[in-house]
């Protein structure tokens, strides 16, 4: 059985990306990892990073990206594809360069694979989350963050990316343009791994995350829709009060230890109060979120009231 690791992404390291440290995270377990690294900006240093690594199990895709062509977070789907299509594993493993694995759950996920790698209806495994916000204790557990996701899947060519690359379809006869169509495609078929995706694409300094929340709204919406936005008008990002977020008590991923360890943001934070009453609230700031997550997490053991599921969850 061979597994392959892949990613992608486009001037990573400098807009706070842990994408080293999210190939470091699976590594040891991956036969070979596909990186498809967009052309960055001069000034990036994405590219030192991963070969500071020292592994010849990594194998950089050099590309270009076209938002004109792949709008609506579609390149980001696109750009997910170039990377699979160049795995050669039985299983594709896909972290985006913000996701990050735990060392104590490789085990369970390479005895996971081997079960399954002949119930040729199993076509993914599907991942718990732990949704990092503002700083390195505290992560959502709220009805408007997902709980699960597929981030394993078969290397079978009718498998891809999907929409903004958030998740993976079946679509046969695909053109390789629209990602985000829905008619002829299918939900896939997957199986539960017992381990964890560490999601910190939203624990940056405060004035490199309006940088990234920038970079993603200029690929899902365009430059002209950024340029008026009332939120991108300040310069900063404000998380809102931590308080109202549920703290992690766990450890983080030992790859991560340099990473956090430069965290210097605190100041800049806010642990207790109100919202600022001049800033648009979170969705998990508002009270009928608020509710639902509650209710969700206290009386429905953690299951979620309706909300989309991108997948058919098999009993494995």
């Amino acid at each position: 059985m061979r597994i392959s690791g892949f990613t992608m992404g486009k001037n990573t390291l400098k807009l706070y990306y842990p994408m080293k440290q999210a190939i470091e995270s699976i590594l040891p377990i991956c036969d070979e990892f596909v990186v498809a690294l967009g052309d960055s900006d001069s000034d990036d240093k994405t590219r030192e990073a991963i070969l500071s690594i020292g592994s010849d199990k990594i194998k950089i895709i050099d590309t270009v990206w076209d938002i004109e062509k792949y709008p609506r977070g579609m390149e980001n789907a696109h750009q997910t594809d170039i990377a699979k299509q160049h795995c050669t594993g039985d299983w594709l493993f896909y972290l985006q360069a913000d996701e990050v694995v735990h060392e104590k759950d490789l085990p369970a996920i390479r005895e996971r694979c081997e079960e399954l790698l002949n119930d040729r209806e199993v076509e993914g495994l599907l991942f718990r989350y732990h949704h990092f916000w503002g700083d390195y204790d505290h992560a959502h557990n709220s009805h408007k963050w997902y709980k699960n996701e597929i981030r394993i899947v078969r290397n079978d060519p009718e498998i891809h990316s999907w929409e903004s690359a958030q998740s993976f379809r079946r679509i046969p006869n695909f053109d390789g343009l629209n990602y985000r169509q829905q008619e002829g495609t299918f939900k896939l078929k997957v199986a539960r791994v017992d381990a964890h995706i560490y999601h910190y694409g939203w624990v940056r300094p405060p004035e490199l995350m309006r940088t990234k929340t920038k970079a993603l709204d200029t690929i899902h919406k365009g430059k002209q829709w950024v340029e008026n936005a009332r939120e991108h008008q300040i310069d900063y990002y404000d998380y809102g009060p931590l308080h109202l977020v549920e703290r992690f008590e766990g450890t983080h991923p030992a790859v991560m230890k340099n990473w956090i360890a430069d965290f210097h943001w605190k100041h800049q934070l806010q642990y207790e109060g109100n919202p600022n009453p001049n800033r648009r609230k979170h969705k998990h700031e508002r009270l009928r979120y608020r509710l639902l997550s509650w209710i969700e997490n206290h009386l429905l053991g953690g299951n979620t009231i309706g909300g989309f599921k991108n997948y058919i969850l098999l009993k494995r």
